[in-house]
């Protein structure tokens, strides 16, 4: 075991002789076992450096972490330093510039509280507790993504602790390369501090669910195809089955009832929201409807994702398009009898300003295919994990006839090298960046890019 003690920073360091250390390296998602070297609590980038240089100085190679919403995508932390950011909660909001600076540990709701007293909103994903960082550095699919593009290329400068132990401020006139690299190429390159972004002046929108019986199956996937596919940009959405669980967190006529859901974020008033979500309507009589103009800051909470840590183990894959003999096959394994051990799957409806090349935009610049698939699976007990990994499986082979190549990063939530996600060219160019940002390879990251050679 190494010695520890002649790292001091104002944060914490843990180790696993600590007697709290099995609560320590928990990740949000508890499906995920956690064994590096040592924990480190930063408070501040300056015990980033302190961190990162000493474990350049003894061998041992470092790791950021905000919450691990994504951590069962990290390869094991043997000899490794987990930097949790979790105590790095400052958020300053620029109102006239429409700007806001986050720390590292700074969470979606939190910094979505704040751009709304401005009247203002960031580019929000599914879950109000992901971290910012995190979400946004490895892409950010938003609610408002088929109008503004991905989260990571509304960001404006990046700062960071380099594997020489700098701090380091990047944007689009200092190391670019870099720059272009963090914004949707993960996180192999740098320990991130803080954030500098662009927020847009949206203040509501009408959002909400529609609640179906899953034994509508596929005709009404098929009816919320034809619907989506005729929107404008203004509106994104996702249909899913789902089959919420029975615990507290849900209501009670809802648990343990397998369901067909169409959420959708409709940018504009209730007028407009009202006239755009009337064609679902036509599917037939909803359970329940949720659709109201809301503040920008309640689009995280519409898709009714637990709000705590919880075991998860999920896949993904993105898709060419949905016809009907795509939609045939998700039934047959995800529908009302399929007798599936998963929580939901999910298709989201992808295209607009998310499959339009940013030509400011960073290494995900865009994403060329119309769907995107995401299944996930709560082993509330172990010995479910079997039964939902072989689910997994089972989707991911009955829509492999419309899966487009690639993926995307913040959904791809197994062990996977970043080559099996993003394009090659894409690959080359960040290997060139790992290559001369850390060369010594210091950095691990979900989904770690291989140096050169």
């Amino acid at each position: 075991m190494s010695d520890f003690t002649g790292l001091a920073i104002a944060g914490r360091v843990a180790t696993p002789a600590d007697p709290d250390w099995d609560e320590a390296r928990l990740a949000w998602n508890l499906a995920a076992d956690q064994n590096p070297a040592a924990i480190a609590f930063v408070e501040n980038a300056d015990d980033v450096v302190k961190t990162v240089s000493f474990a350049a100085q003894n061998g041992l190679r470092v790791a950021g972490q905000g919450t691990g919403h994504g951590a069962g995508a990290m390869a094991p932390l043997d000899g490794t330093i987990l930097v949790k950011t979790e105590r790095m909660r400052e958020i300053e909001v620029d109102p006239g510039a429409r700007t806001a600076r986050v720390g590292a540990g700074v969470l979606a709701m939190e910094l979505g509280a704040a751009a709304a007293e401005h009247g203002l909103s960031f580019l929000p994903g599914s879950a109000p507790d992901v971290g910012v960082t995190g979400y946004t550095l490895g892409g950010g699919l938003s609610w408002l993504g088929r109008k503004f593009g991905f989260a990571c290329n509304r960001v404006r400068a990046i700062e960071l602790v380099s594997a020489d132990g700098e701090q380091r401020t990047v944007d689009a006139g200092n190391d670019p390369d870099l720059f272009w690299a963090l914004r949707g190429g993960g996180g192999s390159y740098a320990i991130v501090t803080a954030l500098q972004l662009d927020l847009v002046p949206i203040a509501d929108v009408y959002a909400g669910a529609l609640l179906f019986p899953a034994e509508i199956g596929a005709e009404g996937i098929r009816a919320y195809r034809a619907w989506a596919e005729a929107l404008p940009d203004e509106v994104t959405s996702i249909v899913r089955f789902i089959r919420p669980p029975d615990i507290p967190d849900v209501p009670e006529p809802l648990r343990n009832r397998a369901m067909l859901t169409v959420t959708a974020t409709c940018i504009g008033g209730e007028e407009e929201g009202r006239a755009a979500i009337a064609p679902l309507l036509e599917i037939g009589e909803p359970i329940m409807s949720t659709f109201e103009q809301m503040p920008a800051t309640g689009i995280s909470h519409i898709n009714m994702e637990p709000e705590h840590p919880v075991p998860g183990l999920g896949h993904h894959q993105v898709l060419t398009g949905i016809p009907d003999e795509a939609i045939d096959a998700l039934v047959r394994v995800s529908g009302a009898d399929s007798e599936t051990p998963l929580l939901l799957t999910e298709v989201r409806h992808l295209g607009g300003a998310l499959g339009r090349p940013d030509p400011d935009g960073g290494a995900l610049s865009h994403i060329d295919a119309a769907y995107v698939v995401f299944s996930l699976g709560m082993p509330m007990v172990p010995e479910l994990a079997e039964a939902i990994g072989g689910r997994l499986d089972a989707i991911d082979e009955a829509l492999a006839p419309w899966a487009a190549e690639g993926g995307y990063f913040n959904f791809a939530e197994r062990p996977q090298p970043a080559d099996a996600i993003l394009p090659p060219d894409v690959c080359t160019r960040l290997r060139e960046v790992r290559q001369r940002c850390d060369p010594d390879a210091l950095f691990r990251a979900n989904h770690e890019l291989a140096l050169a050679g």
